[in-house]
């Protein structure tokens, strides 16, 4: 461990230690998290989100901060997805219930709302796949372009005004990976069974866990990177071959 990994281990114990330490704290914060749901949700994104983003930094390259990473940028972008993930949370968790009643399950809408059972837990997993084959991968392109963006711009707050060039960047995606790894593994062996967790709790800790899963994604986001410059590395030497 390194003493950058120090530092960062303190930082993020100290960022969460109030909450934990101050009832008062955490009251405020529930309170406004039920009152302003969409400002916490970009917070907690732009928070979370980017630290595990950080943390895929430091997996891929061994330091947390890169050149052209931007770190500003990067939490902006990931305020704006947390928004759109809470839009999604209440979209999913009221209308996939009300497409289940539709389709024969009765009071799916009230099994979801009330408490743990063995239909909760298939309605939440129900709930899980709409969101994660309908919203995210969208979501997942978005975030790619968008951080294909701020890279060409070299992570400065500029690129947040800088018009994003969707079509190019959208047709120079690695789509093997963003097919192979992101859409077909990730989404139904992680963020299915993930999401289905997310939709057990209660709607004002949804978008908190999820936030969390944030970190996990960095995780996912520097393995999906590593693959993507293999496949590029790879398509090189055969190119070269022939």
């Amino acid at each position: 461990m390194k003493r950058a990994d120090i530092y960062f281990i303190l930082f993020v114990v100290l960022l969460f230690l109030p909450f934990i330490l101050s009832d008062q704290v955490f009251s405020f914060y529930k309170t406004f998290n039920h009152e302003h749901g969409l400002i916490t949700s970009f917070v907690k994104f732009a928070v979370l989100a980017t630290l595990g983003e950080l943390i895929g930094v430091r997996i891929r390259t061994g330091h947390y901060f890169i050149n052209n990473f931007g770190i500003i940028p990067h939490m902006v972008v990931w305020g704006i997805i947390g928004v759109t993930i809470k839009i999604a949370f209440v979209i999913f968790a009221v209308g996939t219930p009300a497409f289940l009643e539709y389709m024969g399950v009765a009071n799916a809408q009230t099994i979801l709302a009330g408490s743990l059972s063995g239909e909760k837990v298939g309605v939440a997993f129900a709930t899980s796949v709409a969101l994660n084959t309908i919203y995210a991968p969208v979501m997942m392109i978005f975030h790619k372009i968008t951080d294909m963006h701020i890279q060409a711009n070299g992570g400065s707050i500029k690129s947040l005004i800088t018009p994003i060039r969707f079509k190019e960047i959208f047709v120079n995606l690695n789509w093997s990976v963003q097919w192979n790894f992101v859409f077909k593994k990730t989404i139904p062996l992680f963020w299915i069974p993930a999401h289905t967790i997310t939709f057990l709790l209660k709607p004002d800790y949804q978008v908190l866990f999820a936030a969390f899963l944030g970190i996990m994604l960095g995780v996912i986001l520097a393995v999906a990177d590593m693959t993507d410059k293999q496949t590029d590395g790879n398509r090189i030497i055969n190119n070269d071959k022939t």
